[in-house]
């Protein structure tokens, strides 16, 4: 079978827009069985499979076993998860910011904080709907308007974030990290330290990391997304590194392998989503 992938965007529903920034349908079939990395992102981990399970065999947090998911909610992150696949893969990745997880599930995202669990286990029965309606339609419209009608029952707009570190998360993924610690404090009007420190309770990492994920993920888009002829070393200094060693190493410690090796072991994923199309 020749391998085949398709990638489909949406908005969500108005109400939802300021916590979920998109959703992204996926379908690869055909590919060889292997490993896919999931990777560190300035979003928390939220997908509903389609049909078979999601089976993560290396957990972001090694102390936690490896295990399989229907519908995946997992905190932010600074190390890969391994999940392995037969070839097939289906599914919608709901594109959740940290804002959202307070307004959504009623808990800062510090406390699924390099965790992954099975959604219905968090939030019980609408967990259950979620991936029962996925199932039950074939069409991504269909698909996408099910997250909308479940997600918006679960919202609640006054479990908010505070405004100074809503701003400064988004600031930080904004600059797409190379925005430092000092000015985000200065704006705020709080010192660095008690930045920093309200910063990691509320979203589980400090504002240095958010800053090295988000400089990390401009990255990986640009490698996925760049012409042949632009050099590693371009990349790197388009995004904030000093050199194409220091991105070498950046991927090390984020991603488990170097720039090169992703690139050769990566199919198209939501990780991956160029070409991507509105759903018509």
């Amino acid at each position: 079978m020749e391998p085949t992938s398709e990638v489909v965007t949406a908005h969500p529903a108005p109400a939802l827009a300021a916590f979920i920034d998109g959703y992204i349908g996926y379908r690869m079939t055909g590919f060889e069985a292997g490993l896919h990395r999931g990777l560190p992102s300035r979003h928390m981990t939220f997908i509903v499979a389609i049909g078979p399970a999601i089976d993560v065999i290396s957990q972001t947090d090694a102390r936690q076993s490896p295990d399989n998911y229907r519908c995946v909610l997992g905190g932010l992150q600074d190390t890969p998860a391994m999940i392995a696949h037969d070839g097939t893969q289906e599914g919608v990745a709901v594109k959740l910011t940290p804002m959202g997880c307070r307004a959504l599930f009623g808990l800062p995202a510090a406390e699924l904080w390099s965790t992954s669990l099975e959604f219905a286990d968090l939030i019980g029965a609408p967990g259950r709907r979620l991936w029962e309606e996925l199932q039950e339609h074939s069409a991504w419209p269909e698909r996408f308007a099910a997250c909308d009608r479940v997600l918006t029952r679960l919202l609640v707009p006054e479990r908010t974030v505070g405004p100074e570190l809503s701003w400064a998360w988004r600031a930080v993924a904004r600059s797409h990290g190379t925005l430092g610690v000092e000015p985000l404090a200065e704006r705020i009007g709080w010192s660095r330290q008690y930045l920093t420190k309200r910063f990691s309770g509320e979203f589980g990492l400090s504002p240095k990391v958010a800053a090295r994920i988000a400089r990390f993920e401009r990255a990986k888009q640009m490698l996925l997304n760049t012409p042949s002829f632009v050099s590693m070393a371009q990349v790197a200094a388009a995004c904030g590194y000093y050199d194409q060693p220091h991105l070498n190493r950046e991927f090390a410690r984020l991603a488990g392998c170097s720039p090169t090796q992703w690139l050769a072991e990566e199919i198209p994923s939501v990780q991956a989503p160029e070409p991507a199309r509105e759903p018509g």
